[in-house]
């Protein structure tokens, strides 16, 4: 999946385009404004435009001598468009949400590089930490068929390629404390979706 350009890369062309821009504000825009950020000509917008307002999804108020133009969020496909510009924040609660389910739940799940950063595309792997309890040996087997299938399901929920480093809790403050270019970005972007926090994998690297 597309993460930096969710809503024109599932809605194509100048609609999607079009309709991101309005997603993602909920301000009034007139249509210069909103071919501009866009990234569309005027006369595509205008071609466009219309019809989202035919279909209820944009709302245009008559600012005379131009019109303004906005998102209807009380439309239920709208809705639908909004929640597809949050992509990441939704997949983000998911990814956490299945980590917590896991037999053997770890210690903290950290995604980091291009997701982390809002770079992601649909050729992006999807990098992860998976930060294992010391009392968890790595072989477990409930541990290492948890995060198979949580890797199996991040690739379904993400439709990206996932990638998991496998640490133990002690390991992984020590890295962070003195582990490198790597560990240096996981600390500098990474976000934690579930577990210790980083701040306070931090706090423990430093104490």
């Amino acid at each position: 999946m597309d993460f930096v350009h969710p809503v024109s890369s599932v809605i194509p062309g100048a609609q999607g385009q079009v309709l991101a821009v309005l997603a993602e504000t909920s301000a009034e825009l007139n249509l210069r404004t909103v071919a501009r950020l866009a990234g569309v000509s005027a006369s595509q917008a205008s071609r466009v435009i219309p019809g989202l307002v035919d279909l209820g999804l944009v709302e245009r108020r008559e600012v005379p001598p131009s019109s303004l133009f906005c998102l209807n969020r009380e439309n239920e496909a709208a809705r639908l468009v909004v929640e597809l510009a949050r992509l990441r924040d939704n997949v983000l609660e998911r990814l956490g949400t299945a980590a917590a389910e896991l037999p053997r739940p770890p210690a903290s799940v950290i995604i980091f590089g291009s997701f982390a950063r809002r770079e992601a595309d649909r050729t992006s792997d999807i990098d992860v930490v998976f930060v294992r309890p010391d009392e968890v040996d790595p072989d477990d087997d409930a541990w290492t068929a948890g995060i198979d299938r949580w890797r199996e399901n991040a690739a379904a929920t993400t439709g990206n390629d996932i990638e998991v480093i496998d640490i133990g809790l002690t390991a992984a403050v020590g890295k962070l404390s003195d582990g490198g270019q790597l560990w240096e970005e996981i600390a500098r972007d990474g976000v934690a979706i579930f577990g210790t926090s980083l701040q306070e994998l931090r706090d423990m690297a430093d104490a």
